[in-house]
């Protein structure tokens, strides 16, 4: 009872995957598969036949056959029980049953096949057990991967030691050439090699101080940092009785330079000298202006669930001009019945109970007026919302680490709700510290990476109907699930959970109404994921 061979053909008779199971010459396989079409009949309700010394076993696939060649001594009832395994496994590999997806994942196939017959005998096996065989990892490949990474970061040290040493030369040359100087000593003998930026300092020969001081001991008259020619070392020696004027080292920018000449990737950190005025309030140029403001305080989990959701909103009233002051304030709320609000305790809380009006519980004692710089106003309402619903949450993250071998790559998406249309979305993902910046291979958006911090930074301008859902996917080295959280979330949005709306103002003096402004937002104060 012997399986001679395992294969999958066309119905015209090509051959698209073969597995031989005992000794057998390429010629006399390619014979019996050759003969398998003319041997097929029609129309009979069996599906094997026998020629004088093999034994045929087949199945249809779609335009397929799956064949066992037996020899005629095999019991028939254990190769339709072999072949009915095998057919639960082709579609396991290949989900198109096709000539195409079977060449494609034809090695796989094989591999499947050797885990369910053996030496033409087939093992106890289960379509899950097989799977789990092929998918097990080799110890040998795992540690061949793990020595040739460790060549490989061996290999980028001695390059940049090599670097470092040839730029250290090239300054010693340099110095040399232009009649240069010496290292600087002070305080002992400790060498001095920082960079004096933006400063003007004059040496008179003793440095600063006094002679036992914390003096410079030098015997140079004065520095410059101009170049002559080729760019060099900040510490250069000019004519003397030109002063000294020290500039920005351009050390470590020859130093960066050599390195990018090497073919390593340097990453720049550069941090925005005005990050805070895209987010400050425009100045204030109505009479009146009422601000409706929402601060999101989010806790999700990175299973799944909402730890924590608290929405606390506050509406606020600026007035420029004292003569506007005696006004009141109508105000429409939206149908969330989860929000409970409470006015100050010097408005008049019947008149806002019964009628939605904010006003002072004397009509006749204005409201505070404030300088056109103070953002923050006068607290007129304020309300609170806190909820375990995780659909009421407006940016859902999920992140995914998976390591293999060497590597983790990770993969991001986020989820926004129909609600709101959010902006200036900004992910910051911690990473593990990392030599170089991570491989970034898709993303939704644009990416930042924070070398100082070690933080990958994805942001998005608008999400709206066109991109209620993205995703970013980056390659780092091997590093542990838990290095990429908490992951912090900052954005902003033009309406609220409270939908509170000012309708309009009414002059309590009478005559026309002051004009005013009304902002609307929505801003993050702590979202994380955990």
């Amino acid at each position: 009872m012997v399986v001679l061979a395992a294969s999958i053909v066309g119905k015209s008779g090509k051959v698209l995957v073969s597995r031989q199971f005992v000794d057998m010459s390429r010629i006399r396989i390619e014979g019996l598969l050759a003969a398998f079409p003319k041997l097929i009949g029609t129309g009979k309700q069996h599906t094997y036949f026998e020629t004088e010394n093999v034994r045929y076993v087949y199945q249809p696939i779609e335009a397929l056959y799956l064949l066992l060649v037996t020899n005629k001594q095999s019991n028939i009832l254990e190769d339709l029980d072999t072949l009915r395994l095998l057919s639960k496994l082709v579609p396991e590999y290949s989900y198109s049953l096709d000539e195409e997806g079977i060449c494609k994942h034809a090695f796989e196939l094989i591999f499947a096949f050797d885990e369910v017959i053996s030496l033409g005998h087939k093992e106890n096996v289960t379509v899950a057990q097989v799977k789990q065989y092929c998918e097990m990892e080799s110890q040998e490949e795992k540690l061949h991967k793990l020595v040739m990474q460790s060549k490989i970061n061996e290999t980028k040290d001695v390059m940049k030691r090599k670097a470092s040493e040839i730029d250290k030369s090239k300054i010693e040359k340099n110095r040399s050439d232009k009649g240069g100087f010496g290292p600087l000593t002070s305080m002992g003998s400790g060498r001095v090699e920082n960079s004096f930026n933006d400063m003007s300092i004059s040496s008179t020969g003793s440095g600063f101080g006094s002679g036992t001081g914390f003096g410079l001991t030098t015997d140079v008259d004065s520095f410059s940092t101009k170049p002559k020619g080729r760019p060099t070392a900040s510490a250069t020696a000019p004519p003397k009785g030109l002063g000294m004027k020290l500039g920005k080292s351009q050390k470590t920018n020859q130093f960066l330079e050599s390195l990018k000449a090497e073919g390593e990737v340097i990453v720049e950190d550069v941090q925005p000298r005005i990050s805070q005025s895209r987010t400050a309030a425009p100045p204030l140029t109505d009479p009146v202006t009422l601000t409706v403001e929402e601060k999101l305080n989010v806790t999700l989990k990175r299973d799944g669930g909402v730890s924590n959701f608290d929405v606390q909103g506050t509406l606020s009233l600026q007035i420029l001009n004292q003569d506007d002051g005696y006004i009141q304030v109508q105000v429409q709320t939206g149908d969330n019945q989860a929000i409970s609000f409470k006015t100050h305790p010097n408005m008049n809380k019947e008149l806002f109970a019964n009628e939605h009006i904010l006003g002072p519980k004397d009509p006749n004692r204005p409201f505070p007026t404030g300088q056109a710089s103070d953002a923050a106003g006068v607290g007129l309402l304020k309300w609170r919302m806190q909820s375990t619903d995780e659909s009421m949450v407006p940016l859902t993250i999920n992140c995914w680490p998976s390591s293999s071998g060497n590597e983790t790559y990770v993969s991001i998406e986020y989820e926004a709700s129909s609600m709101f249309d959010l902006r200036n979305v900004v992910v910051s993902v911690p990473l593990p510290p990392l030599r170089e910046a991570p491989s970034v291979s898709q993303i939704d958006g644009e990416w930042r990476y924070d070398s100082r911090n070690s933080i990958l930074e994805w942001s998005v301008l608008l999400i709206d109907n066109s991109n209620r859902s993205g995703s970013m996917e980056f390659v780092v080295p091997h590093a542990d699930s838990s290095a990429f959280f908490p992951i912090s979330v900052r954005f902003m949005a033009t309406d609220t959970f409270s939908d509170l709306k000012v309708t309009t103002i009414i002059p309590v003096k009478g005559g026309n109404p002051p004009k005013y402004a009304q902002r609307t937002q929505l801003i993050t104060e702590n979202y994380q994921v955990v």
